[in-house]
């Protein structure tokens, strides 16, 4: 039912910002208690997850990448926004939009987007 898509361009150049959007459909971003997270997978790696922001609109952050990351929604698309500032080669990756299932456990997600190659380049 819920389905989650993410945009944005698929190259981005070092220092400059990445900025992903995730459009949702079939469920509000606003719901209780649900949380709309970001996550990455570089090359040869694990999945990373970025921040998420809340039915509430609160925002959570990674500490490693709190200071370059920023999430945010338009609830009038029923979307939400990460921007990645600085960029260097390390953030290439794919990237995804989830949801979370918001219980006690952060990272149960019951719906993903396919995930978006952003590759950061000169």
């Amino acid at each position: 039912q819920v389905q989650l898509q993410e945009s944005g361009p698929g190259l981005v150049k070092p220092s400059q910002t990445l900025s992903l959007t995730c459009t949702v459909s079939g469920g509000s971003i606003t719901t209780n208690y649900y949380y709309w997270s970001w996550i990455r997978q570089p090359p040869g790696k694990g999945l990373e997850w970025m921040g998420a922001i809340a039915y509430s609109g609160s925002t959570y952050y990674s500490p490693s990448l709190k200071s370059r990351t920023s999430i945010s929604r338009d609830t009038s698309k029923n979307q939400f926004t990460l921007q990645l500032s600085s960029v260097t080669p390390e953030d290439t990756a794919v990237y995804y939009c989830a949801r979370d299932r918001g219980g006690t456990i952060w990272g149960e997600y019951d719906y993903w987007g396919q995930g978006t190659q952003v590759t950061v380049s000169s």
